[in-house]
């Protein structure tokens, strides 16, 4: 049986690997792609990958969104972002620089007996864990990891691919590390985590605030009362923005109707549809589609 969440993840916006390398006016047929330059391109309307990327802003800083956060990144930094990440990007600063790494899970799961090693990293699809400040020692290495990097992929050696596989396992063990001390010296609300993790993977279908009380063994006040002292917004917001934000994405996709994002989208018709996204972003579905042709 085919479910409408499995219909909707093949009809949303998502860049190909080719259509990143176009941004920097570079084209070939492997399976990864490494960059260093000062110009991030900076898309502003949300949008999902084929490929993982590992950046570190060396110089500067960017305006990034990812999922429903919105963060302004400060150099010395590490980024890390899985394919079902929501993103967009902002400019912040004139003057940056950056070296970023794309890769296909095919490529780097090529010689990997565990088809599920980079899924047991949360930081590549937890948009609240994936923008790491680094110390100045942290700084130092991932500087000369990043220059290796930059060394091999002008190289032409037979065995590039296999060396830049073993350069990505070495990044994703240094950000596993960096993120472990990080949770360590952080307070966390159990509450609040379960909360959005729940919301990423139910939102699509449920939309009630009691839902998700049911779901986590408290009443509806209390985990309201959690989700707004530790966020700023009400759990009701929460689940709204994260469908906006789905229904943003969906929008670009010219090929699909309004009245399909609607039915995808879970709502009764197509004028609700309407009436919930003008009261959150001011215009109509419609409106914002025609924006983003213009």
């Amino acid at each position: 049986m085919i479910t409408k969440t499995a219909v909707l993840k093949n009809k949303i916006l998502t860049y190909s690997l080719t259509h990143h390398k176009s941004l920097f006016s570079y084209a070939d047929q492997k399976e990864y792609f490494y960059i260093q330059t000062s110009e991030h391109p900076y898309i502003t309307e949300p949008y999902r990958a084929e490929s993982y990327a590992i950046e570190f802003l060396r110089k500067g800083s960017i305006v990034m969104h990812t999922g429903l956060e919105t963060k302004v990144v400060h150099a010395p930094a590490v980024i890390a972002l899985g394919p079902s990440v929501i993103r967009s990007f902002s400019k912040n600063e004139d003057e940056i620089l950056i070296d970023i790494i794309f890769f296909k899970p095919q490529f780097f799961l090529e010689n990997q007996a565990n088809v599920f090693f980079l899924t047991q990293y949360d930081f590549f699809e937890n948009s609240d864990s994936n923008t790491y400040p680094i110390t100045k020692i942290d700084e130092s290495k991932f500087e000369r990891i990043f220059s290796l990097i930059k060394e091999v992929s002008e190289d032409q050696s037979k065995h590039q691919a296999s060396i830049l596989r073993s350069y990505l396992y070495i990044l994703i063990y240094e950000i596993d590390g960096i993120q472990k001390e990080k949770i360590a010296t952080e307070v966390q609300n159990p509450l609040y985590e379960k909360f959005k993790e729940l919301l990423f993977k139910d939102f699509l279908n449920f939309r009630s605030v009691q839902h998700y009380a049911d779901e986590l063994n408290v009443s509806r006040k209390y985990l309201s009362e959690v989700i707004k002292k530790h966020s700023g917004k009400t759990a009701s917001d929460w689940i709204s923005e994260m469908v906006i934000l789905e229904a943003k994405v969906l929008l670009q996709n010219k090929k699909m109707s309004i009245n399909q994002i609607s039915d995808l989208l879970h709502f009764s018709d197509q004028s609700v549809f309407g009436r919930f996204f003008k009261n959150y972003e001011g215009i109509s579905p419609l409106e914002y589609r025609k924006k983003q042709i213009d």
